[in-house]
């Protein structure tokens, strides 16, 4: 069984999230999504969602590609998850492209970035909302 993770905050699901989760479950048989949980996001990233961790994990459950979904507490966890998981592939979307290239010397994971959906994102939802 070839297994894929992973990472994201996936606040205000919209259809550019379930192409990237598509695609992602593509290049392997089972899929697992490291979700950025409340805490994560506000500290780290400075992000606040609309959704609360539990609610953004609901909805990520409910989408057929998606196997397991696993909190994400810190940008340090990747290595230790894709080896606990025995993960074969790491998928990020193009934004992030370069960022963790580390992870095939730390792993023996193939790292891919596939491209995002041009015309969607939660950052323009938010501002077309005036949010």
């Amino acid at each position: 069984m070839k297994r894929v993770i992973t990472y994201g905050t996936f606040d205000l699901l919209h259809y550019g999230h379930i192409n990237l989760l598509r695609r992602a479950k593509e290049h392997g048989d089972y899929l697992i999504v490291a979700l950025s949980t409340d805490e994560f996001n506000w500290d780290e990233k400075q992000k606040k969602c609309y959704f609360s961790y539990e609610k953004r994990k609901q909805l990520l459950e409910a989408i057929r590609y998606v196997d397991l979904v696993i909190p994400e507490n810190g940008w340090e966890q990747k290595v230790n998850d894709i080896k606990e998981y025995h993960i074969d592939t790491f998928v990020m979307g193009d934004d992030w492209k370069g960022k963790f290239d580390y992870l095939r010397d730390q792993t023996d994971a193939e790292v891919i970035y596939l491209p995002r959906t041009p015309e969607i994102s939660t950052s323009q939802i938010k501002k077309d909302l005036g949010v």
